[in-house]
């Protein structure tokens, strides 16, 4: 249910803004690696970026290597994309990972989706999606 990689990297779709704050986050996913925040006051693990830890308000935050393993929280198998760019890509599946490490992002699912469940064991694999190498997953079975 998922589209092939190859064809990720000729989509020309719009790609995630960089800012100052999310920059490390970017930089580490170019060189096919996740990284998160964790917070050093309340040791609270921070993903989307962030400016202050949204469990204590501290602003004591740095990155950490995330270990690429999460589940499935929520899944969806687009086959109507809502921007045009990703029609060749369709059918793909979009996911919830619930990191191992406790915060869940939003990302997609590369390889075969075949009988996707939640729960699922999900591991990294960034993927070149418009000429951009981006944090993707794929089922770890």
């Amino acid at each position: 249910m998922t589209g092939p990689s190859e064809t990720y990297a000729g989509l020309e779709v719009p790609g995630p803004t960089t800012t100052a704050l999310t920059e490390p986050f970017w930089e580490a996913a170019a060189d096919g690696r996740l990284i998160i925040q964790k917070c050093r006051s309340c040791g609270h693990a921070v993903f989307y970026p962030r400016s202050h830890c949204p469990a204590c308000w501290s602003a004591d935050l740095s990155w950490i290597e995330a270990s690429g393993n999460g589940r499935v929280k929520s899944f969806s198998h687009v086959h109507k994309p809502g921007h045009p760019g990703w029609i060749k890509a369709a059918p793909y599946t979009i996911i919830l990972v619930q990191l191992a490490e406790g915060p869940t992002m939003l990302s997609h699912l590369v390889g075969e989706a075949g009988d996707l469940s939640v729960g699922d064991p999900l591991r990294l694999r960034p993927t070149n999606i418009g000429g951009r190498i981006l944090p993707c997953f794929e089922v770890a079975r």
